[in-house]
């Protein structure tokens, strides 16, 4: 990365990182004591967090004059000291909405308490699977009562701690095909019990990244814990978790986690770069660049592949600090490029809008889970782009965007499907001159609720 100039074109303020947000806040409220932690995204889905982690026995309460422009607030929390607890008789209602983050890794860590908890959330969400971490938990003893489908919410959680880990399942498998935050349930849970081993199992482990950054989280918190990887011979080597492998293949990795106490202190979320993806984004389409401020240039987040991604189609990236700057080519337009997306899929919408302005066909791979997410991101964009004149061909694990020789006006509002992602990478093709009108652009408030004020300073630059 080389040193960018700030001064040109515009610049935007990155809202605090949604999964280190998540992330921070439980670890806080797990912790024995006060913690204050300051740049939380404020959103739906963090709104859901907190009030689930209160409903456990935490306390969680902004603090006066804590509020950020770029949409942060501080939060002063009273950690619950390690045991979550749900009701004797009647379960505690944890009410998820369409939070997939708050959903999976609580269920897991709640598992971890005492007592009845009903996790459910609104539909989309009880269309998502969560069988893979439930088969995870059963041998550790919790139990679920589903009242509609096996493996789906909404269902009823029992909890009598992690009692599984001690009684033989030494190394807990969980099956990270589907979703990355499994895993990261299980391991922010592990240290609430007696410690375990933590394996990936399955055809692939998906979202990797997301796996490093937690254990950022628990390193941060005071977590012990040691990744082991499996050598050409088959013996087990501990790596380091920070510079160590950059994917994974299930079956080669296993993380021990000791047991611990969270350790409560003042702690800094850091900016988000899946929502500054958008901005970054505008500013490859031109016509002027844009910088990002407040971005972590070694951040672990795996969204950070945004700044290659641009950068091999064509656009012009620059870093100086926590400024990040992206510029349109020096001449011409963006071009196609095949790239796998498996470690980044939060990135697919924007990607994919990108490619429709792009010249030549763009193919993205590896991320046959985005089906499952708030929306189905692989068919989506397809309808969506195909509205403005692009080919696009859905496959198996992916999708083909061939974009026409100009974008047409599109005949109707582009739906954003009541996905945050949707609304705002559509968003991004106003740069490209498409009279961009969304179904439902208030999805958005879902991650990055200041999202369109954020815009106004790119639109008009």
């Amino acid at each position: 990365m080389s040193a960018a100039n700030a001064s040109n074109g515009a610049t935007v303020c990155a809202p605090p990182s949604k999964s280190f947000s998540h992330r921070m806040v439980m670890a806080a409220a797990l912790a024995r004591g006060s913690s204050l932690v300051r740049n939380v995204l404020y959103s739906v889905d963090l709104e859901r967090t907190a009030a689930v982690l209160a409903a456990a026995g935490a306390r969680i309460a902004p603090v006066r004059g804590g509020e950020r422009e770029n949409g942060g607030v501080d939060l002063a929390v009273e950690g619950l000291a390690g045991c979550p607890r749900g009701g004797e008789e009647a379960p505690v209602s944890c009410d998820m909405h369409e939070s997939g983050t708050s959903c999976r890794l609580l269920t897991a860590i709640l598992a971890a308490g005492h007592g009845k908890f009903r996790i459910h959330g609104a539909p989309r969400l009880h269309e998502r699977p969560m069988a893979g971490l439930i088969r995870a938990l059963l041998p550790l003893g919790a139990r679920f009562q589903f009242e509609e489908r096996e493996g789906f919410l909404p269902f009823t959680l029992e909890a009598n701690g992690l009692s599984g880990a001690d009684k033989g399942a030494s190394v807990v498998e969980v099956d990270a095909a589907e979703s990355s935050q499994y895993l990261s349930g299980l391991l922010m849970a592990a240290p609430l019990g007696l410690g375990m081993t933590v394996a990936p199992v399955g055809k692939k482990v998906v979202s990797w990244p997301y796996v490093r950054l937690t254990l950022e989280i628990l390193d941060l918190f005071g977590i012990d814990f040691t990744v082991y990887l499996r050598g050409a011979g088959g013996a087990w080597a501990p790596i380091s978790w920070r510079g160590g492998a950059e994917r994974v293949e299930p079956g080669c990795l296993r993380i021990a986690v000791r047991s611990g106490a969270y350790r409560a202190g003042e702690y800094e979320v850091e900016g988000d770069w899946s929502n500054a993806s958008y901005f970054l984004a505008a500013g490859a389409l031109g016509p002027e660049p844009v910088t990002v401020e407040g971005l972590n240039p070694q951040s672990l987040q795996g969204d950070r592949a945004i700044f290659d991604i641009l950068e091999r189609m064509g656009a012009r990236m620059s870093v100086n600090g926590r400024f990040v700057r992206a510029a349109p080519p020096e001449n011409g337009r963006l071009r196609g490029i095949d790239v796998d997306m498996s470690q980044c899929p939060d990135l697919v919408p924007t990607v994919a809008a990108l490619a429709a302005a792009a010249q030549g066909v763009t193919r993205v791979r590896n991320v046959a889970h985005l089906r499952i997410k708030e929306c189905d991101r692989l068919a989506a964009p397809a309808r969506e782009l195909g509205e403005l004149g692009c080919r696009v061909t859905e496959e198996p694990d992916g999708m083909a965007i061939e974009p026409p020789a100009a974008l047409r006006r599109p005949s109707r509002m582009l739906h954003t499907y009541g996905d945050h992602r949707m609304a705002m990478s559509l968003t991004v093709l106003s740069r490209a001159g498409v009279d961009v009108r969304l179904d439902n652009p208030g999805c958005v408030s879902k991650s990055f609720p200041g999202f369109f004020k954020a815009w106004e300073k790119v639109r008009i630059c």
